[in-house]
């Protein structure tokens, strides 16, 4: 048998994870399910569309399982996992890596926010917050692999209570965290060598859209501030220190207006005098959640945007939902997507097709 692997130790529900729970909550609202990759017209100046299909790209060979393994759950339970012919990815993130690995052919059920056209053919068994564990048990999991963030407490009870193996992992937060969230995933379903493939994979891939960020010598950084929207909700949130976005927008040479100005919390709702403090050049937003505010023009009506450089230049950048703040196999995309559009004007920045990536 092998042996146990540590994942990392419990930690308390954190912002990242309550983000996308939250976006759960809103998906349907906002478009419903589907979440197909559709960029946005409305990005305007730098608004180039995000356009590349909405699709992971599995590693080339198909990995072979070495069973059994036995790994520490982020709860504090040993899980023996025994096989994966049936495996339950409960987030959208989760999924994303199982697919990227190449064992998208044993996942057998989905998370809302698992948006990728690999897994559009998947019955959807849960909202993150909202885990059904009888949809969960009728499909006969072998493996059920979870976040911190993935509740409630008493389905993930019913669901081992059933006999399934299930592994409760912490969501990745930063730019540090995706390769050992893909590592851990990967340990977990005994596929170590196809984690290390895919871990070097994607940190050259991050490093070399790093390298194509435009040089602005004697210029400041641009100061960006992340909005969370969820128009149809009446969600209208600007993200601080806590809320994943900084390690993206530090990768790609500019600063967090929100954890500039001293928004040491997650989110905080938006006012016109935290945007003032923030003073944003550029704004960043998930598409759908532009989308939801009927675009550039109804996001500068929200009181405040419109008195920000960034409101004044309609300067919004908009990159997919799935990929934004999943920091997994596809955080170059965001990035590469971020950088395009944020030095648009420089004329130094790529066009942003990652179409070839994406085929497979």
């Amino acid at each position: 048998m092998a042996p146990a692997h540590p994942l990392s130790p419990l930690r308390p529900l954190r912002t990242v994870g309550a983000l996308l729970a939250l976006l759960c909550l809103t998906l349907t609202a906002c478009g419903g399910g589907s979440g197909s990759s559709s960029g946005s017209d409305n990005s305007a100046p730098a608004g180039k569309a995000t356009a590349a299909p909405d699709r992971v790209e599995p590693l080339k060979a198909t990995p072979k399982p070495e069973l059994p393994v036995t790994v520490e759950s982020a709860d504090g339970q040993r899980v023996t996992v025994r096989s994966t012919d049936r495996i339950v990815p409960l987030t959208g993130a989760l999924s994303e890596i199982v697919f990227t690995l190449g064992l998208g052919e044993n996942v057998v059920a989905r998370d809302v926010t698992a948006t990728f056209e690999q897994a559009k053919r998947l019955p959807v068994v849960t909202r993150a917050h909202d885990v059904s564990a009888e949809s969960v048990l009728s499909l006969k999991p072998t493996v059920v692999l979870a976040e911190t963030t993935t509740g409630p407490a008493e389905a993930i009870d019913q669901i081992r209570d059933a006999g399934i193996a299930l592994v409760v992992l912490d969501p990745a937060r930063s730019l540090d965290d995706v390769g050992t969230r893909i590592s851990a995933v990967a340990h977990t379903l005994g596929v170590d060598k196809a984690g290390d493939e895919l871990e070097r994979r994607t940190r050259d891939r991050i490093t070399a859209v790093q390298k194509d960020i435009p040089a602005r010598e004697g210029q400041d950084k641009p100061r960006v501030a992340f909005l969370y929207l969820r128009g149809s909700a009446s969600v209208y949130l600007l993200g601080g220190r806590e809320s994943g976005a900084s390690s993206l927008l530090e990768a790609a040479g500019a600063v967090d207006a929100g954890k500039a100005s001293g928004l040491k919390k997650d989110f905080t709702a938006i006012t016109s005098e935290a945007l003032a403090k923030a003073a944003p050049d550029a704004i960043l937003v998930m598409s759908k959640g532009l989308e939801s505010v009927d675009g550039v023009e109804g996001l500068v009506k929200i009181p405040g945007v419109a008195e920000t450089p960034a409101g004044m230049d309609r300067r919004v950048v908009a990159v997919d939902d799935g990929v934004l703040l999943s920091y997994g196999p596809r955080t170059d995309q965001a990035l590469k997507s971020l950088v395009d559009q944020l030095y648009a004007d420089t004329g130094d920045g790529s066009d942003g097709d990652d179409s070839g990536r994406d085929a497979e």
